[in-house]
């Protein structure tokens, strides 16, 4: 299996165990990008790219900067941008 294939399992794992009502976010590259441009932050192109947004994001929020976006990751990733995304909408509200 590809490191891209294990990462969505792994990732649509964790949003089984966590309880999220559909099936979660994954590690794949495509919905890690959505996630990071939820919170204002760019992912390059490149997995090279992809690696040092997911280690920029890690180190900001306490986690080991590895650059591999792991269960813990894509979990706080996936919050953080939930909450982004509420508060945009509550401040278009609000405006």
């Amino acid at each position: 299996m590809s490191a891209r294939g294990m990462l969505g399992l792994v990732g649509t794992a964790v949003g089984g165990v966590i309880g999220w009502g559909d099936p979660g976010p994954t590690a794949d590259p495509a919905a890690l990008r959505g996630l990071f441009a939820d919170l204002g932050m760019s992912a390059g192109p490149g997995e090279d790219d992809m690696a040092a947004a997911v280690r920029g994001f890690q180190a900001r929020v306490g986690l080991d900067p590895d650059g591999v976006a792991g269960p813990r990751t894509v979990h706080l990733l996936a919050r953080y941008a939930k909450e982004a995304r509420e508060l945009r909408r509550f401040e278009h509200a609000a405006a």
